[in-house]
């Protein structure tokens, strides 16, 4: 879309005269392109600001003078909502009506019932068992194995050597959402998608939610458990295990060879360093940086702490 199409439907004014620049989509201060949108919310994100590449970016009145020379400040109330409301624009369709029929690889089993959408590619030595939904503009790897009733929205990438269990969805819709003053809950498109490495296993009822923008990345060699749930824009790292009811808040980054063992879980926009191991209901609420460490509990401690705190209080019950 141009940009004076953007802000005239969102009844914002712009800061320059390049009002028919081309904009592709939108993105973060950090990814962004020229040919992008992106926004300020929180002035904790003020060093992004200076450094984006963004062709334009929602800011308030407030910041508009902070914006770099060549990005475009569009001036409004609330960065967030606008972000929001723009975010519809560059939604794709949900169901594709026409385009090129899937491309199936050799020794390929696809059972009854099973759909494969448009422009989807299937490698060989794959089997796809009943019930399964395949979007369109999928990409799935070879000797991958679905099991029943798998769904894989469109634009993810399965790479080779996976397996999925049954009824595990993949690319669903991350949770997002911007809400006003009033109280309304306004939908964040979510215009990205997930790419899954090679020989990673998922368990059974699982979700994986597809990114905002760009790509919610599970790395190769990763094994994720029965109910566990990715969100939005996380990165599991090479090699890493998720145990049963584990949840991922959005942007989580794991680096490689973490455990996050049953129940554990963390807030958002946090990493946790390599070969770190989250005990059984442990809540990470903060960035973990020293490698080969073991935690546990709420507020996080170091495992060996936690196990001490737990015989204190027991002594103190007695």
């Amino acid at each position: 879309m141009k940009l004076f199409d953007i802000a005239d439907k969102l009844d914002i004014s712009l800061s320059s005269d390049e009002k028919n620049i081309e904009i592709v989509g939108l993105n973060t201060l950090k990814d962004s392109t020229s040919f992008e949108i992106s926004f300020l919310e929180n002035k904790k994100y003020l060093s992004s600001l200076k450094e984006t590449k963004a062709g334009a970016i929602f800011v308030t009145k407030d910041f508009k003078d902070m914006v770099p020379d060549d990005t475009i400040a569009l001036i409004c109330d609330v960065p967030y909502e606008s972000l929001a409301k723009a975010s519809k624009f560059f939604a794709p369709t949900l169901v594709e009506t026409k385009g090129n029929e899937p491309k199936i690889g050799q020794n390929c089993t696809i059972m009854k019932n099973v759909n494969i959408g448009f422009d989807s590619i299937i490698g060989e030595n794959c089997t796809i068992m009943a019930g399964s939904f395949i979007g369109d503009n999928v990409s799935i790897g070879k000797n991958t194995v679905i099991y029943p009733n798998v769904t894989i929205y469109r634009d993810c990438v399965i790479g080779d050597d996976v397996i999925i269990h049954a009824g595990t969805v993949i690319g669903s819709d991350g949770f997002g959402f911007a809400t006003t003053k009033a109280g309304q809950h306004i939908k964040i498109y979510q215009n990205g998608n997930v790419v899954i490495g090679n020989d990673v296993e998922i368990g059974a009822n699982c979700t994986i939610d597809r990114a905002a923008f760009k790509s919610t990345i599970i790395e190769e060699k990763v094994r994720i458990d029965n109910l566990v749930h990715i969100a939005h824009n996380c990165k599991i790292g090479k090699g890493s295990i998720l145990v049963t009811q584990t949840g991922l808040s959005g942007s989580t980054i794991l680096n490689e060879y973490v455990v996050m063992a049953g129940q554990s879980g963390t807030t958002g926009h946090l990493e946790i360093a390599p070969y770190t191991t989250i005990s059984a209901r442990g809540v990470v609420s903060k960035s973990i940086t020293q490698p080969k460490k073991q935690w546990a509990g709420f507020p996080l401690v170091e495992h060996r702490t936690w196990l001490k705190l737990q015989g204190k209080i027991q002594r103190l019950l007695k």
